[in-house]
C-alpha cells in the first residue's frame, strides 16, 4: 500500500496537537487543588503507573526531583508485592491510567488511599473506578488515538506527559525554583557548569609560572615554556606586576638585537586583567572574550597569585556564555 509518508505523519501530529489543545479546557478547579496540596506537601510526591503509562509516570518523577519537588516513581504491579512500602503518610500519590480499571490499579488503590495522605488520578476516563475512589481527579481523557486504528496509545500518553509536565512547571513557579537552584541538581550538564562552575574548579593550583621584574630573559623563556599557557607573571615583593606573554616576546626580538640586559620589566605588559578564584567560569570567560585575551591572572580575596586560567580550558569544560 503506497501513501504519503509525510503527509501521514503531519496528520499524527496534528492529531495530537488537537488533543493538546483540548486538555487545556479541562483544566480547573480540580487542577487548582491538586497544585495546592502538591505545594503543600510536606512528604514526596509518589507516581503511580503501569503499562505504557509507567515511563509517562517515570518521567514526571524526574522532572519533579530536578525541579524542587521530592517524588518516586512506583510500578503499580509492584506495589502489589510489597513496594507500597515507600508510602509514607504525608506522601501524595498521583496514579496514571488511561481506563482507570486496570487490575493492578484496581487492587492496590484501596491501600494507596490507606496508607498516603491524598490520592490524584490522572485518567481519561471520568466514569472509571480510579476516578470515583481518588481524592481529585484530572481529566486526560482523548476524543482518540493517533494513527488509522486508534489503538496504540499514543495522543493519551502524550496528553498525561503534557499534563505532568504543567504540574510540575506549575509547582516550579510556586516554589521560585531559579534557574541556579536547577544548576545545584545537574552539576554534571551543561546548564549546571554554567551556573555553577566556578575557576577554582577548574584551575590548576600546582602550575603558576612566574618571574621577578628584574629576572633575565632566559629566565622569563623557561618560565614561559614551562607554564603551559604562553604566559607568565611577573611579580614585585610578592605582588602580582604584570604579564609577559608569547606576543610580548615577539615583539622584543622585533624591537632588540642585543638581548643581553633585557629583563620582565622590559617586556612585560603591566596592569594585567585578573579574576577572583571564586567568580562564575562563565564570567571569566565573558570578560576574555571583552578584551579579546587568552588568558586571565586568578586571585583572591587577599590578591594574591593563585593561577591563570585560559580560554581552553573553559571550552573544554564546556563553559560559554550563555
Amino acid at each position: 500500500m503506497e501513501f504519503d509518508l509525510t503527509a501521514y505523519a503531519k496528520d499524527i501530529i496534528n492529531a495530537e496537537i488537537a488533543e493538546i489543545h483540548a486538555l487545556k479546557t479541562k483544566l480547573g478547579a480540580a487542577y487548582n487543588f491538586v497544585l495546592k496540596e502538591l505545594y503543600a506537601c510536606t512528604g514526596k510526591v509518589i507516581v503511580i503507573g503501569v503499562g505504557k503509562n509507567a515511563p509517562i509516570a517515570q518521567k514526571m518523577v524526574a522532572t519533579l526531583n530536578s525541579t524542587g519537588t521530592v517524588a518516586q516513581f512506583l510500578h503499580a504491579g509492584e506495589a502489589l508485592h510489597g513496594d507500597l512500602g515507600i508510602i509514607q503518610p504525608e506522601d501524595i500519590c498521583i496514579i496514571i491510567s488511561k481506563s482507570g480499571n486496570t487490575q493492578e490499579i484496581k487492587a492496590a488503590l484501596p491501600s494507596i488511599k490507606f496508607l498516603g495522605k491524598k490520592t490524584v488520578a490522572m485518567t481519561g476516563n471520568m466514569n472509571s473506578y480510579l476516578a470515583s475512589q481518588a481524592d481529585y481527579v484530572l481529566d486526560t481523557t482523548v476524543s482518540r488515538e493517533a494513527g488509522h486504528n486508534n489503538l496504540a496509545p499514543t495522543s493519551s500518553t502524550t496528553v498525561q506527559l503534557v499534563m505532568c509536565d504543567a504540574i510540575a512547571m506549575t509547582l516550579m513557579k510556586m516554589k521560585n525554583f531559579t534557574a541556579e537552584d536547577f544548576g545545584k541538581y545537574h552539576p554534571g550538564g551543561s546548564l549546571g557548569k554554567q551556573l555553577m562552575m566556578r575557576v577554582e574548579d577548574i584551575l590548576d593550583i600546582h602550575h603558576k609560572p612566574h618571574v621577578d621584574i628584574n629576572s633575565n630573559i632566559k629566565d622569563v623563556i623557561h618560565s614561559l615554556s614551562s607554564g603551559r599557557f604562553g604566559i607568565t607573571v611577573i611579580m614585585e615583593n610578592g605582588e602580582i606586576a604584570g604579564v609577559v606573554t608569547d606576543g610580548d616576546l615577539r615583539r622584543m626580538l622585533e624591537k632588540y638585537s642585543d638581548l643581553t640586559d633585557i629583563t620582565a620589566k622590559d617586556i612585560g605588559t603591566f596592569s594585567p586583567k585578573t579574576i577572583y578564584k571564586d567568580a562564575l567560569a562563565k564570567d571569566a570567560l565573558k570578560q576574555m572574550n571583552e578584551y579579546k585575551i587568552g588568558q586571565l591572572i586568578v586571585i583572591d580575596k587577599k590578591n594574591d597569585y593563585v593561577g591563570i586560567i585560559d580560554f581552553h580550558g573553559l571550552i573544554n569544560e564546556g563553559i560559554s556564555e550563555e
